[in-house]
C-alpha cells in the first residue's frame, strides 16, 4: 500500500487535537468518532496516517492464520500507514502482540489501532510505537482468532473503514476521516481551532465569556 498523504497534510493534522478533528467531521455532516478505543499508556504518541485494514474473526471463521495475516498486512501497509484491526466485536480478545509490533516498527508503520485488546504493552513502550485499543490483554492471539483478510473494508469501533482513510489518534480517542473528505475536514478543523483560540484570548483579555461565545456564533459553529 502506498502512503499518498502529503507530509504537509500529516503535519497539519498533527497540530490538531482530537476534538478539533471531531468538530471538522461533524461540521461536514460526517461520522468519524470511534467508540471505546484509547491509548494504552500515558504519553502514548499521537497517530496520524492512512489506514491499512485487517479483519479478524473467531477461530475457524476466517480462511487464514491471524498471526500470519497480521504480518502480511504490516508488510503490505508499509511506511507511514496505521494498522486498523477489526476484532469482530470482541473487545477483550487479544489482537496484536510484541513480535508484530516490532515488525510494524521495522517496516515504518505510524502505529496500530484495534477495537480488541492488545498485549505486550511493555514492548510497544520500549519501541515508542503508539498503540490504541479497547484495553490490555495477557492471552495469545493463537487459537483465539483467524483472519478474514486485509486491505478490505472493515467495521471498526462502530465505523466503516476503507484502506487509505485517515486515522487520527490522541489522548481523546481515535477518529477516522474518509479519504475523499480529508481536505475539507482538515480545513474545517483548523477553522474550529482558530475560532476557539479566539474565544479563549477574548476571555483572558477580560471580555464576558458568554459575549465571547456569541461573537463567533458558537452554538451554530457545527451546523452544516
Amino acid at each position: 500500500m502506498t502512503n499518498d498523504l502529503a507530509p504537509e497534510i500529516i503535519d497539519r493534522f498533527m497540530a490538531l487535537a482530537g476534538p478539533d478533528v471531531a468538530d471538522g467531521l461533524e461540521r461536514n455532516g460526517l461520522e468519524g468518532a470511534t467508540e471505546g478505543v484509547f491509548p494504552l499508556w500515558p504519553d502514548c504518541r499521537k497517530i496520524v496516517g492512512p489506514a491499512q485494514t485487517l479483519k479478524l474473526a473467531p477461530p475457524g471463521q476466517g480462511p487464514e492464520s491471524a498471526a500470519y495475516d497480521t504480518l502480511r498486512a504490516v508488510v503490505a501497509g508499509g511506511e507511514g500507514c496505521v494498522l486498523v484491526i477489526d476484532n469482530g466485536n470482541r473487545p477483550t480478545v487479544n489482537s496484536f502482540g510484541g513480535i508484530v509490533g516490532t515488525t510494524s516498527k521495522h517496516y515504518g508503520l505510524a502505529g496500530c489501532v484495534s477495537d480488541g485488546a492488545m498485549r505486550d504493552i511493555n514492548a510497544y513502550k520500549s519501541l515508542d510505537f503508539p498503540c490504541y485499543a479497547a484495553g490490555p490483554a495477557l492471552t495469545s492471539i493463537r487459537t483465539r482468532s483467524s483472519s478474514a483478510g486485509f486491505g478490505i473494508e472493515i467495521e471498526f469501533a462502530g465505523l466503516k473503514v476503507q484502506p487509505g482513510d485517515l486515522v487520527f489518534g490522541d489522548e481523546n480517542g481515535v477518529l477516522i476521516v474518509p479519504q475523499v473528505h480529508i481536505g475539507i475536514v482538515l480545513e474545517t478543523a483548523e477553522m474550529v481551532k482558530r475560532t476557539e483560540e479566539r474565544i479563549i484570548a477574548a476571555v483572558r483579555s477580560g471580555q464576558d465569556p458568554v459575549e465571547a461565545h456569541e461573537d463567533v456564533r458558537y452554538d451554530q459553529m457545527l451546523s452544516y
